[in-house]
């Protein structure tokens, strides 16, 4: 993932505690009761965490001190791979050893973020091999990743997919190069396997400016798009609602308190939806956190080890 180095209106923050509720408001996840709705107005917030180096149960360390709501109200898990099976040619999903192990452990990782409300989609990323979401040759075999994808969901009572085109090096492995029609007939089979489940874009590589093919247009098959740039302003080009987009991105630790800040003021102001973080550790980054907190929900934000 790339890193790139009072309100104005405070009708507009009250206005986006709607994303927050749609968040809480969509289908729980199998075996995991629908949790709490958030004890905040604002923008929805998302983390992404390295589960190589990190836990998921990091997310649900972080509350608001003004109502104790949760701070983050989607946490993914980064991430599977879309592989490359070199014998039968075919894209094929992969986790490894640390993925697995967090999908194995549902009931200590992912079940108490999802009793807190919060909702756990599964990132998939390209894994140098040719393998992408933009080059399947088939509507067969696209529709045939997406049960492999929605599959996963359902066996580990996940909330949803997130996409990520980066380093699937289109190519590799003799596979072939980014077409019009793969990503498209992609999502339309996973949004017909799994109709209440969250999809969202990470807005970078082939496949994110790849929304339409035959007539058939798939934006409004997601639920969420995001800037992948940290650090930087960048509204997402899908048509989707502002209340679903993110066009502030930070990285936790390493974006400036002050820029999280200006961006976090800027998503309330401008009357967008989401807000996007990468790369929660287990450190304290209550300070961090406060930088946006204070800004989306006019609260800091308390670290509970």
């Amino acid at each position: 993932m790339f890193t790139l180095v009072r309100r104005k209106a405070r009708t507009a923050a009250l206005a986006l505690s709607t994303a927050a509720a749609l968040l809480v408001g969509a289908t729980a996840a199998s075996g995991a009761p629908a949790g709490p709705a958030p004890l905040k107005q604002g923008p929805a917030s998302v983390a992404y965490v390295e589960v190589n180096n990190n836990s998921m149960l990091n997310v649900d360390k972080y509350t608001l001190a003004n109502g104790g709501g949760n701070v983050f109200d989607v946490a993914v898990i980064f991430a599977a791979n879309i592989n490359y099976d070199t014998g039968t040619n075919k894209a094929y999903l992969y986790f490894n050893d640390n993925v697995q192990r967090v999908l194995d452990n549902v009931a200590t990782q992912i079940r108490p973020l999802q009793r807190k409300g919060i909702k756990v989609l599964l990132s998939v990323l390209g894994n140098h091999q040719g393998a992408g979401f933009a080059n399947f040759p088939s509507q067969q075999d696209a529709s045939a990743f997406a049960k492999q994808l929605s599959d996963a969901v359902a066996e580990y009572g996940l909330d949803g997919i997130d996409f990520d085109d980066e380093y699937a090096e289109y190519g590799t492995n003799g596979t072939a190069q980014p077409n019009d029609s793969s990503f498209v007939h992609l999502v339309t089979a996973l949004r017909a396997n799994m109709p209440d489940k969250i999809i969202s874009l990470y807005n970078i590589g082939p496949a994110a400016s790849r929304l339409s093919y035959g007539g058939v247009d798939i934006s409004s098959d997601f639920d969420y798009a995001w800037n992948p740039y940290y650090g930087t302003w960048q509204v997402p080009g899908i048509a989707l609602p502002k209340s679903k987009l993110s066009p502030a991105a930070v990285e936790i630790g390493r974006t400036s308190r002050g820029t999280a800040a200006d961006l976090a003021r800027r998503t309330v102001d401008e009357g967008y939806g989401v807000y996007l973080t990468y790369n929660l550790d287990g450190s304290d980054r209550s300070a961090d956190v406060s930088a946006f907190t204070r800004e989306l929900y006019g609260s800091e934000a308390v670290y509970t080890p």
